[in-house]
Protein backbone atom coordinates (compact mmCIF):
# COMPACT_ATOMS: atom_id res chain seq x y z
CA UNK A 1 0.00 0.00 0.00
CA UNK A 2 0.78 3.58 -0.94
CA UNK A 3 0.24 6.79 1.38
CA UNK A 4 1.41 10.52 1.11
CA UNK A 5 3.48 12.33 4.01
CA UNK A 6 2.51 15.49 4.07
CA UNK A 7 5.85 17.84 3.65
CA UNK A 8 4.74 21.58 4.33
CA UNK A 9 7.31 22.19 6.50
CA UNK A 10 9.33 21.67 3.92
CA UNK A 11 8.04 24.60 1.79
CA UNK A 12 6.04 27.57 1.20
CA UNK A 13 2.29 26.40 0.57
CA UNK A 14 1.34 29.78 -0.51
CA UNK A 15 4.32 29.62 -3.28
CA UNK A 16 1.92 28.72 -6.60
CA UNK A 17 1.65 29.26 -9.72
CA UNK A 18 4.67 29.25 -12.83
CA UNK A 19 7.14 31.91 -10.99
CA UNK A 20 6.87 29.34 -8.22
CA UNK A 21 8.05 26.43 -10.18
CA UNK A 22 10.36 28.38 -12.29
CA UNK A 23 12.21 29.03 -8.77
CA UNK A 24 12.03 25.59 -7.51
CA UNK A 25 13.58 24.44 -11.00
CA UNK A 26 16.46 26.65 -10.30
CA UNK A 27 16.79 25.76 -7.19
CA UNK A 28 16.73 22.21 -8.48
CA UNK A 29 19.66 22.98 -11.12
CA UNK A 30 22.06 23.74 -8.55
CA UNK A 31 21.21 21.49 -5.86
CA UNK A 32 23.61 19.65 -3.77
CA UNK A 33 23.74 16.41 -2.67
CA UNK A 34 23.91 17.81 0.67
CA UNK A 35 20.67 18.58 0.51
CA UNK A 36 19.23 15.34 0.02
CA UNK A 37 21.14 13.92 2.64
CA UNK A 38 20.01 16.18 5.27
CA UNK A 39 16.41 15.71 4.03
CA UNK A 40 16.69 12.05 4.43
CA UNK A 41 18.05 11.94 7.61
CA UNK A 42 16.26 14.61 8.80
CA UNK A 43 13.09 12.91 7.83
CA UNK A 44 14.05 8.88 8.60
CA UNK A 45 15.04 10.17 12.55
CA UNK A 46 11.26 12.14 12.58
CA UNK A 47 9.12 9.09 11.54
CA UNK A 48 11.53 6.38 13.72
CA UNK A 49 13.24 4.40 10.35
CA UNK A 50 16.18 2.69 11.58
CA UNK A 51 17.25 2.20 7.82
CA UNK A 52 16.98 3.95 4.70
CA UNK A 53 18.34 3.79 1.21
CA UNK A 54 17.80 6.78 -1.49
CA UNK A 55 18.79 7.27 -4.77
CA UNK A 56 18.15 9.58 -7.61
CA UNK A 57 18.87 10.23 -10.95
CA UNK A 58 18.77 13.70 -12.35
CA UNK A 59 21.01 15.97 -14.61
CA UNK A 60 22.54 12.87 -16.16
CA UNK A 61 24.11 11.98 -12.36
CA UNK A 62 23.34 9.69 -9.60
CA UNK A 63 22.96 10.89 -6.30
CA UNK A 64 22.53 8.48 -3.03
CA UNK A 65 21.68 9.06 0.38
CA UNK A 66 21.60 6.64 2.49
CA UNK A 67 21.49 6.21 6.53
CA UNK A 68 21.15 4.09 9.29
CA UNK A 69 21.25 0.66 9.92
CA UNK A 70 19.79 -2.82 8.59
CA UNK A 71 18.59 -3.59 11.57
CA UNK A 72 18.12 -2.75 15.21
CA UNK A 73 19.31 -6.13 16.62
CA UNK A 74 22.21 -6.96 14.20
CA UNK A 75 23.22 -3.16 13.00
CA UNK A 76 25.37 -2.86 9.72
CA UNK A 77 25.06 0.82 7.97
CA UNK A 78 22.95 1.00 5.41
CA UNK A 79 24.71 1.42 1.79
CA UNK A 80 23.97 2.16 -1.61
CA UNK A 81 24.08 -1.70 -2.44
CA UNK A 82 22.26 -2.98 0.49
CA UNK A 83 18.92 -5.04 -0.61
CA UNK A 84 15.99 -4.74 0.45
CA UNK A 85 13.06 -6.32 -0.12
CA UNK A 86 11.00 -4.47 -3.18
CA UNK A 87 7.89 -6.15 -2.82
CA UNK A 88 5.10 -4.93 -5.51
CA UNK A 89 7.89 -3.40 -7.06
CA UNK A 90 8.63 -6.64 -8.17
CA UNK A 91 5.70 -6.81 -10.81
CA UNK A 92 7.89 -4.48 -13.02
CA UNK A 93 10.21 -7.02 -13.69
CA UNK A 94 8.15 -9.82 -14.50
CA UNK A 95 6.02 -7.18 -16.44
CA UNK A 96 9.29 -6.26 -18.11
CA UNK A 97 10.15 -10.18 -18.67
CA UNK A 98 6.78 -10.90 -20.64
CA UNK A 99 7.42 -7.94 -22.84
CA UNK A 100 11.02 -9.30 -24.05
CA UNK A 101 9.17 -12.79 -24.81
CA UNK A 102 6.43 -11.16 -26.57
CA UNK A 103 9.11 -8.80 -28.61
CA UNK A 104 10.55 -12.17 -29.39
CA UNK A 105 7.06 -13.64 -29.99
CA UNK A 106 6.51 -16.40 -28.09
CA UNK A 107 3.79 -14.73 -25.98
CA UNK A 108 0.99 -12.76 -27.55
CA UNK A 109 -0.39 -10.54 -24.99
CA UNK A 110 -3.77 -10.15 -26.37
CA UNK A 111 -3.81 -14.33 -26.10
CA UNK A 112 -5.61 -16.21 -23.52
CA UNK A 113 -3.31 -17.34 -20.22
CA UNK A 114 -4.55 -20.84 -21.23
CA UNK A 115 -2.76 -20.87 -24.53
CA UNK A 116 0.23 -20.99 -22.27
CA UNK A 117 -1.11 -22.23 -19.12
CA UNK A 118 -3.66 -24.55 -20.07
CA UNK A 119 -4.33 -26.11 -16.98
CA UNK A 120 -6.03 -22.77 -15.51
CA UNK A 121 -8.97 -23.07 -13.41
CA UNK A 122 -11.12 -20.45 -12.21
CA UNK A 123 -14.21 -19.98 -10.44
CA UNK A 124 -15.86 -19.36 -13.12
CA UNK A 125 -14.91 -21.34 -16.35
CA UNK A 126 -15.77 -18.80 -18.74
CA UNK A 127 -13.03 -16.51 -17.01
CA UNK A 128 -10.70 -18.73 -17.10
CA UNK A 129 -10.93 -19.31 -21.04
CA UNK A 130 -11.17 -15.71 -21.88
CA UNK A 131 -8.72 -14.19 -19.41
CA UNK A 132 -5.70 -12.83 -21.53
CA UNK A 133 -1.88 -11.98 -20.69
CA UNK A 134 -2.53 -8.39 -20.92
CA UNK A 135 -5.61 -8.06 -18.17
CA UNK A 136 -3.30 -9.97 -15.81
CA UNK A 137 -0.72 -7.02 -16.82
CA UNK A 138 -2.70 -4.26 -16.06
CA UNK A 139 -4.67 -5.56 -13.10
CA UNK A 140 -7.82 -6.29 -15.17
CA UNK A 141 -8.09 -10.04 -14.45
CA UNK A 142 -10.68 -9.73 -12.06
CA UNK A 143 -9.15 -11.80 -10.00
CA UNK A 144 -9.30 -11.26 -6.30
CA UNK A 145 -6.25 -9.86 -4.39
CA UNK A 146 -4.10 -13.15 -3.48
CA UNK A 147 -3.87 -16.61 -2.55
CA UNK A 148 -1.94 -16.17 1.01
CA UNK A 149 -0.53 -20.10 0.91
CA UNK A 150 2.53 -21.41 1.40
CA UNK A 151 3.19 -23.68 -1.84
CA UNK A 152 6.71 -24.57 -0.52
CA UNK A 153 9.96 -23.69 -1.92
CA UNK A 154 10.12 -26.40 -4.51
CA UNK A 155 10.75 -25.84 -8.44
CA UNK A 156 6.48 -26.61 -8.44
CA UNK A 157 5.97 -24.29 -6.15
CA UNK A 158 4.32 -21.70 -8.89
CA UNK A 159 2.42 -24.77 -10.67
CA UNK A 160 1.03 -25.26 -6.79
CA UNK A 161 -0.29 -21.77 -6.40
CA UNK A 162 -2.09 -21.91 -10.11
CA UNK A 163 -3.23 -24.97 -8.94
CA UNK A 164 -4.97 -23.28 -6.19
CA UNK A 165 -6.66 -20.26 -7.93
CA UNK A 166 -10.11 -22.10 -8.88
CA UNK A 167 -10.59 -21.12 -4.86
CA UNK A 168 -10.07 -17.45 -5.28
CA UNK A 169 -12.94 -15.12 -6.21
CA UNK A 170 -13.73 -12.95 -9.43
CA UNK A 171 -14.75 -9.49 -8.05
CA UNK A 172 -15.73 -8.78 -12.21
CA UNK A 173 -15.40 -10.30 -15.42
CA UNK A 174 -12.08 -10.00 -17.37
CA UNK A 175 -11.25 -6.69 -18.78
CA UNK A 176 -14.11 -5.04 -17.18
CA UNK A 177 -12.23 -2.69 -14.71
CA UNK A 178 -8.71 -2.45 -12.95
CA UNK A 179 -8.22 -4.31 -9.64
CA UNK A 180 -4.86 -4.85 -8.45
CA UNK A 181 -4.22 -8.69 -8.43
CA UNK A 182 -1.33 -10.28 -6.62
CA UNK A 183 -2.47 -13.40 -7.68
CA UNK A 184 -2.95 -12.12 -10.98
CA UNK A 185 0.92 -11.54 -11.48
CA UNK A 186 2.13 -14.66 -9.90
CA UNK A 187 -0.30 -16.12 -12.84
CA UNK A 188 1.87 -14.39 -14.97
CA UNK A 189 5.02 -15.76 -13.70
CA UNK A 190 3.66 -18.75 -14.49
CA UNK A 191 3.41 -17.64 -17.98
CA UNK A 192 7.03 -17.25 -17.99
CA UNK A 193 7.85 -20.58 -16.65
CA UNK A 194 5.46 -22.73 -19.00
CA UNK A 195 7.33 -20.71 -21.91
CA UNK A 196 10.82 -20.41 -21.36
CA UNK A 197 10.46 -23.97 -19.69
CA UNK A 198 12.59 -22.55 -16.55
CA UNK A 199 11.87 -21.55 -13.34
CA UNK A 200 10.38 -18.14 -12.97
CA UNK A 201 13.34 -16.97 -11.21
CA UNK A 202 15.83 -18.39 -13.52
CA UNK A 203 13.61 -16.82 -16.56
CA UNK A 204 13.73 -13.37 -15.33
CA UNK A 205 17.36 -13.78 -14.21
CA UNK A 206 18.19 -14.76 -18.15
CA UNK A 207 15.28 -12.13 -19.43
CA UNK A 208 16.16 -9.17 -17.29
CA UNK A 209 18.67 -9.71 -14.71
CA UNK A 210 21.92 -10.23 -16.09
CA UNK A 211 21.48 -8.55 -18.88
CA UNK A 212 21.26 -5.50 -17.06
CA UNK A 213 23.98 -6.43 -14.51
CA UNK A 214 21.37 -6.24 -11.63
CA UNK A 215 24.03 -8.12 -9.55
CA UNK A 216 22.21 -6.59 -6.42
CA UNK A 217 18.71 -8.09 -7.34
CA UNK A 218 18.14 -11.49 -5.98
CA UNK A 219 15.62 -14.40 -5.40
CA UNK A 220 16.95 -16.78 -3.37
CA UNK A 221 17.36 -15.90 0.30
CA UNK A 222 20.87 -18.55 0.23
CA UNK A 223 22.19 -15.82 -1.85
CA UNK A 224 20.37 -13.21 0.15
CA UNK A 225 22.27 -14.52 3.28
CA UNK A 226 25.51 -13.58 1.31
CA UNK A 227 24.74 -10.09 0.73
CA UNK A 228 24.40 -6.77 2.83
CA UNK A 229 20.59 -6.90 3.52
CA UNK A 230 17.94 -5.19 5.34
CA UNK A 231 15.42 -6.76 7.85
CA UNK A 232 12.01 -5.28 8.53
CA UNK A 233 10.87 -3.74 11.89
CA UNK A 234 7.43 -3.09 13.10
CA UNK A 235 6.16 -1.26 16.50
CA UNK A 236 7.03 -3.22 19.13
CA UNK A 237 4.98 -2.90 22.79
CA UNK A 238 6.51 0.07 23.47
CA UNK A 239 6.48 1.90 20.61
CA UNK A 240 10.24 1.23 19.19
CA UNK A 241 11.06 -0.36 16.00
CA UNK A 242 11.00 -4.33 16.63
CA UNK A 243 12.79 -6.98 14.04
CA UNK A 244 9.72 -8.31 12.08
CA UNK A 245 10.40 -12.22 12.16
CA UNK A 246 8.63 -13.07 9.52
CA UNK A 247 11.79 -11.90 6.88
CA UNK A 248 10.01 -13.00 3.30
CA UNK A 249 6.73 -14.68 1.62
CA UNK A 250 6.91 -18.06 0.30
CA UNK A 251 8.31 -18.54 -3.05
CA UNK A 252 4.81 -18.74 -5.62
CA UNK A 253 4.96 -15.02 -4.59
CA UNK A 254 8.13 -14.09 -6.22
CA UNK A 255 6.39 -12.96 -9.19
CA UNK A 256 4.12 -10.30 -7.34
CA UNK A 257 6.51 -9.21 -4.97
CA UNK A 258 9.42 -11.46 -3.82
CA UNK A 259 12.48 -9.90 -5.17
CA UNK A 260 15.47 -7.95 -2.91
CA UNK A 261 17.46 -5.34 -4.43
CA UNK A 262 19.45 -2.36 -3.46
CA UNK A 263 19.35 1.25 -4.35
CA UNK A 264 22.05 1.39 -7.02
CA UNK A 265 20.46 -1.46 -8.86
CA UNK A 266 17.28 0.06 -8.49
CA UNK A 267 18.59 3.36 -10.05
CA UNK A 268 19.78 1.46 -12.91
CA UNK A 269 16.60 -0.33 -13.32
CA UNK A 270 14.81 3.06 -13.45
CA UNK A 271 17.34 4.49 -16.06
CA UNK A 272 16.98 1.40 -18.22
CA UNK A 273 13.13 2.06 -18.35
CA UNK A 274 14.05 5.40 -19.18
CA UNK A 275 16.09 5.17 -22.35
CA UNK A 276 15.41 3.12 -25.35
CA UNK A 277 15.69 -0.64 -24.28
CA UNK A 278 19.15 -0.89 -24.26
CA UNK A 279 21.69 -1.72 -21.88
CA UNK A 280 24.34 0.81 -20.37
CA UNK A 281 26.20 -1.60 -22.50
CA UNK A 282 24.36 -1.14 -25.90
CA UNK A 283 23.03 -4.31 -25.94
CA UNK A 284 19.25 -4.28 -27.40
CA UNK A 285 16.91 -5.56 -24.31
CA UNK A 286 13.88 -4.36 -25.89
CA UNK A 287 12.58 -2.70 -28.78
CA UNK A 288 12.15 1.10 -27.76
CA UNK A 289 8.57 1.02 -28.93
CA UNK A 290 7.79 -1.96 -26.30
CA UNK A 291 9.31 -0.12 -23.63
CA UNK A 292 7.49 3.15 -24.28
CA UNK A 293 4.34 1.08 -24.60
CA UNK A 294 4.11 0.36 -20.74
CA UNK A 295 4.46 3.65 -20.23
CA UNK A 296 1.06 4.14 -22.22
CA UNK A 297 -2.31 3.94 -20.14
CA UNK A 298 -4.33 1.14 -20.98
CA UNK A 299 -7.13 1.33 -18.24
CA UNK A 300 -8.13 3.95 -16.39
CA UNK A 301 -8.01 4.71 -12.57
CA UNK A 302 -10.31 6.21 -10.11
CA UNK A 303 -9.30 8.54 -7.04
CA UNK A 304 -6.38 6.75 -6.47
CA UNK A 305 -3.17 7.61 -4.81
CA UNK A 306 -1.35 5.37 -6.98
CA UNK A 307 -1.92 6.91 -10.61
CA UNK A 308 -4.56 7.72 -13.11
CA UNK A 309 -3.81 4.68 -14.69
CA UNK A 310 -2.59 1.88 -15.32
CA UNK A 311 0.32 1.11 -18.34
CA UNK A 312 1.60 -2.51 -18.40
CA UNK A 313 2.42 -2.47 -14.94
CA UNK A 314 3.15 1.15 -14.43
CA UNK A 315 0.98 3.35 -12.24
CA UNK A 316 0.85 6.84 -14.00
CA UNK A 317 -0.07 9.91 -12.60
CA UNK A 318 0.18 13.29 -13.87
CA UNK A 319 1.55 15.57 -11.05
CA UNK A 320 1.65 19.61 -11.11
CA UNK A 321 1.55 19.22 -15.29
CA UNK A 322 4.25 16.52 -15.99
CA UNK A 323 3.54 13.10 -16.27
CA UNK A 324 5.09 10.40 -13.52
CA UNK A 325 5.56 6.94 -13.87
CA UNK A 326 5.53 4.54 -11.12
CA UNK A 327 4.95 1.79 -8.73
CA UNK A 328 5.44 0.71 -5.00
CA UNK A 329 6.03 -2.28 -2.97
CA UNK A 330 5.56 -3.05 0.59
CA UNK A 331 6.53 -6.50 2.91
CA UNK A 332 6.95 -7.23 6.49
CA UNK A 333 8.40 -4.33 7.67
CA UNK A 334 9.99 -3.05 4.64
CA UNK A 335 8.78 -0.58 1.86
CA UNK A 336 9.36 0.51 -1.78
CA UNK A 337 8.92 3.63 -4.00
CA UNK A 338 10.19 3.65 -7.70
CA UNK A 339 9.01 7.53 -9.44
CA UNK A 340 10.29 8.11 -13.06
CA UNK A 341 9.35 11.12 -15.12
CA UNK A 342 9.98 10.43 -18.47
CA UNK A 343 9.95 13.69 -19.83
CA UNK A 344 12.41 14.86 -17.98
CA UNK A 345 14.84 12.07 -17.83
CA UNK A 346 14.16 11.62 -13.94
CA UNK A 347 13.94 9.13 -11.05
CA UNK A 348 13.69 8.61 -7.28
CA UNK A 349 14.10 5.75 -5.22
CA UNK A 350 13.43 5.07 -2.05
CA UNK A 351 14.07 1.79 0.71
CA UNK A 352 12.63 1.98 3.97
CA UNK A 353 12.69 -0.93 6.98
CA UNK A 354 9.96 -0.36 9.38
CA UNK A 355 6.54 -0.14 9.31
CA UNK A 356 3.94 1.71 9.24
CA UNK A 357 6.40 4.91 8.89
CA UNK A 358 8.35 3.42 6.17
CA UNK A 359 5.33 4.06 3.50
CA UNK A 360 5.29 8.10 4.18
CA UNK A 361 9.30 7.66 4.50
CA UNK A 362 9.24 7.20 1.39
CA UNK A 363 6.22 9.12 -0.18
CA UNK A 364 7.86 12.16 1.39
CA UNK A 365 11.39 11.28 -0.38
CA UNK A 366 9.73 11.36 -3.69
CA UNK A 367 7.51 14.64 -3.09
CA UNK A 368 10.60 16.21 -2.18
CA UNK A 369 12.91 15.25 -4.63
CA UNK A 370 10.25 16.10 -7.24
CA UNK A 371 10.07 19.92 -6.03
CA UNK A 372 13.29 20.38 -5.50
CA UNK A 373 14.72 18.46 -8.50
CA UNK A 374 11.93 19.13 -11.16
CA UNK A 375 9.86 21.77 -9.43
CA UNK A 376 7.22 19.74 -9.07
CA UNK A 377 4.67 20.13 -6.19
CA UNK A 378 2.04 17.30 -5.37
CA UNK A 379 0.07 18.28 -3.12
CA UNK A 380 -3.50 16.00 -1.29
CA UNK A 381 -6.36 17.60 -1.88
CA UNK A 382 -9.15 19.13 0.88
CA UNK A 383 -12.15 17.16 2.23
CA UNK A 384 -15.30 18.37 2.18
CA UNK A 385 -16.73 19.07 5.23
CA UNK A 386 -18.00 16.35 7.30
CA UNK A 387 -21.63 15.52 6.73
CA UNK A 388 -23.05 13.03 9.14
CA UNK A 389 -25.44 11.61 6.69
CA UNK A 390 -23.33 10.76 4.18
CA UNK A 391 -21.26 9.80 5.86
CA UNK A 392 -23.64 7.45 7.62
CA UNK A 393 -24.28 5.83 3.86
CA UNK A 394 -20.98 4.71 3.45
CA UNK A 395 -20.20 3.39 6.97
CA UNK A 396 -20.12 -0.46 7.63
CA UNK A 397 -17.53 -3.23 6.60
CA UNK A 398 -16.04 -4.21 3.52
CA UNK A 399 -13.65 -7.27 3.11
CA UNK A 400 -11.50 -8.75 0.57
CA UNK A 401 -9.90 -12.05 0.57
CA UNK A 402 -7.23 -10.93 3.46
CA UNK A 403 -8.31 -7.74 4.47
CA UNK A 404 -11.43 -6.08 6.49
CA UNK A 405 -11.75 -2.67 6.13
CA UNK A 406 -14.47 -0.75 8.58
CA UNK A 407 -15.62 2.82 7.87
CA UNK A 408 -17.12 4.23 11.30
CA UNK A 409 -19.15 7.35 11.40
CA UNK A 410 -19.57 9.81 13.95
CA UNK A 411 -20.96 13.37 14.58
CA UNK A 412 -17.92 15.31 13.96
CA UNK A 413 -16.36 12.85 11.33
CA UNK A 414 -15.56 9.33 9.75
CA UNK A 415 -12.72 6.97 10.14
CA UNK A 416 -10.85 3.83 8.65
CA UNK A 417 -9.42 0.79 10.61
CA UNK A 418 -7.75 -1.15 7.50
CA UNK A 419 -6.74 -5.11 9.26
CA UNK A 420 -5.61 -8.43 8.26
CA UNK A 421 -8.74 -11.27 9.24
CA UNK A 422 -8.34 -13.16 12.15
CA UNK A 423 -8.27 -16.34 10.17
CA UNK A 424 -5.35 -15.15 8.13
CA UNK A 425 -3.20 -14.33 11.22
CA UNK A 426 -4.41 -17.37 12.69
CA UNK A 427 -3.73 -19.53 9.84
CA UNK A 428 -0.11 -17.59 9.17
CA UNK A 429 3.30 -19.40 10.60
CA UNK A 430 4.69 -16.08 11.58
CA UNK A 431 4.26 -12.87 12.23
CA UNK A 432 2.38 -10.57 9.94
CA UNK A 433 2.45 -7.09 10.02
CA UNK A 434 0.30 -5.20 12.10
CA UNK A 435 -2.84 -3.50 12.10
CA UNK A 436 -3.58 -0.05 10.79
CA UNK A 437 -5.87 1.35 13.99
CA UNK A 438 -8.85 4.34 13.16
CA UNK A 439 -7.95 6.90 11.33
CA UNK A 440 -9.69 10.02 9.89
CA UNK A 441 -11.09 10.18 6.45
CA UNK A 442 -13.13 12.53 4.05
CA UNK A 443 -15.01 12.54 1.19
CA UNK A 444 -13.76 14.58 -1.64
CA UNK A 445 -15.59 17.12 -3.62
CA UNK A 446 -16.97 15.62 -7.48
CA UNK A 447 -19.72 13.14 -7.03
CA UNK A 448 -19.41 12.19 -3.25
CA UNK A 449 -18.06 8.59 -3.72
CA UNK A 450 -14.84 9.82 -3.33
CA UNK A 451 -12.19 9.59 -0.15
CA UNK A 452 -8.92 10.74 1.45
CA UNK A 453 -7.46 9.36 4.51
CA UNK A 454 -6.08 12.26 6.74
CA UNK A 455 -4.19 11.20 9.13
CA UNK A 456 -1.80 8.24 10.39
CA UNK A 457 0.34 5.41 8.26
CA UNK A 458 -2.13 5.67 5.40
CA UNK A 459 -2.15 9.37 5.26
CA UNK A 460 -3.05 10.46 1.89
CA UNK A 461 -3.85 7.59 0.66
CA UNK A 462 -7.28 7.81 -2.14
CA UNK A 463 -10.26 5.80 -3.32
CA UNK A 464 -13.42 5.51 -3.92
CA UNK A 465 -16.60 3.63 -3.31
CA UNK A 466 -18.58 1.48 -5.82
CA UNK A 467 -22.41 1.58 -6.14
CA UNK A 468 -25.07 -1.06 -7.84
CA UNK A 469 -27.32 -0.34 -10.10
CA UNK A 470 -30.02 1.07 -7.53
CA UNK A 471 -27.22 3.11 -6.42
CA UNK A 472 -26.10 0.88 -2.73
CA UNK A 473 -23.09 1.04 -1.92
CA UNK A 474 -21.03 -2.04 -2.56
CA UNK A 475 -17.99 -2.05 -2.48
CA UNK A 476 -14.13 0.06 -1.66
CA UNK A 477 -11.58 0.83 -3.52
CA UNK A 478 -8.34 0.99 -1.80
CA UNK A 479 -4.81 0.88 -2.64
CA UNK A 480 -5.96 0.04 -6.08
CA UNK A 481 -7.68 -3.23 -4.42
CA UNK A 482 -11.55 -3.39 -3.73
CA UNK A 483 -13.46 -4.74 -0.88
CA UNK A 484 -16.71 -5.57 -1.08
CA UNK A 485 -19.58 -4.32 1.69
CA UNK A 486 -20.17 -7.85 4.07
CA UNK A 487 -21.98 -5.58 6.32
CA UNK A 488 -23.64 -1.87 7.12
CA UNK A 489 -22.69 -0.17 9.97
Amino acid sequence: MNAIERVANDRDDNATGPDAGRAARQQGEGRSPDDLREFVEATATRLGIPGVAVGVWAGGQEVYACHGVTSVDNPLPVDQDTLYEVGSVSKTFTATALMRLAADGRVALEAPVRRYVPELVLSDERAAAEVTVSHLLNHTSGLDWAILADTGEGDDALAAHVAQMAELALIAPPGTRASYSQAGYNLAGRVAEKVTGLTYERAVASLVLEPLGLSHSLYDTADVMTRRFAVGHNPGEDGAPSVARGWRRWRANNPGGGLMSSVADQIRWARFHLGDGRGEGGARILPAEALHRMRRPTVELRGSTLGDAFGICWFLRDVDGVRTVGHGGSANGQFAELLLVPERDFAVVSLSNAGPNGIPFNQAVARWALEHYLGVVDRDPRPLPHDPARAREVAGRYDNDAMTLVIAAGPTGMTLEVGIKPEIRAASDGEMPPDYPPAAMGLLPGDGDEYIITEGGLQGQRGFFTRDEDGTIVGIDLAGRMSVRVATA
